[in-house]
């Protein structure tokens, strides 16, 4: 069942449609289920669980440039979509649901379950280590010039930093300092 959502998510992130380019497959998805696999037994989140909310949890946006704005609200409805097909169990399926309803720093959702929590994290923390991959969102994709898009990514980085949980801020303080440094505007 993983392969089918990787094969379904990978192909829609190669769709020339998608508005965020290949990239978000090979430099944000993989890695965002890499490190919920990682952080897993952190928060005692169900690895499984995870590992498909992390391949879930853009495909809204990618699927379709209208829902990216409300991707966080969207993705549960595709999620649900994709697992019911698979025959994923129900009870499961909610949980995956969740978790990617409650994956956003911009979006003030409670996070109820391990799983959210642990998704919510591994996002954020892909994010900091991935910056060329925001760069290339702002820069490439949204044609931002330099000031406005070094602002947007420092950003972007600052709300996901305050999602971290203290013990995953740990592993990723040195490439969070380098970045806001290195975008830090004289």
């Amino acid at each position: 069942m993983l392969e089918e959502i990787e094969r379904l998510v990978e192909a829609a992130c190669a769709a020339e449609s998608n508005i965020f380019g290949y990239g978000i497959w090979t430099h944000h998805i993989t890695q965002v289920a890499h490190n919920g696999k990682r952080l897993a037994p952190l928060f005692e989140a169900d690895a499984e669980i995870v590992e498909i909310a992390a391949l879930l949890h853009d495909y809204a946006s990618v699927k379709d440039e209208a829902l990216y704005a409300e991707h966080h609200i969207h993705g549960p409805i595709e999620a649900e979509k994709i697992l019911t097909r698979l025959g994923y169990p129900p009870e499961r399926i909610e949980a995956v649901k969740h978790a990617i309803a409650a994956h956003r720093a911009s979006v003030r959702v409670e996070r109820r379950s391990p799983e959210a929590v642990c998704l919510a994290n591994a996002d954020a923390m892909t994010h900091i280590e991935q910056v060329p991959s925001l760069m290339h969102l702002v820069f490439v994709q949204h044609g931002m010039g330099i000031d406005e898009g070094a602002a947007w990514v420092r950003a972007k980085l600052q709300r996901s930093w305050a999602k971290l949980h203290p013990d995953v801020q740990a592993l990723v303080r040195d490439k969070y300092e380098a970045a806001l440094k290195t975008l830090t505007m004289l």
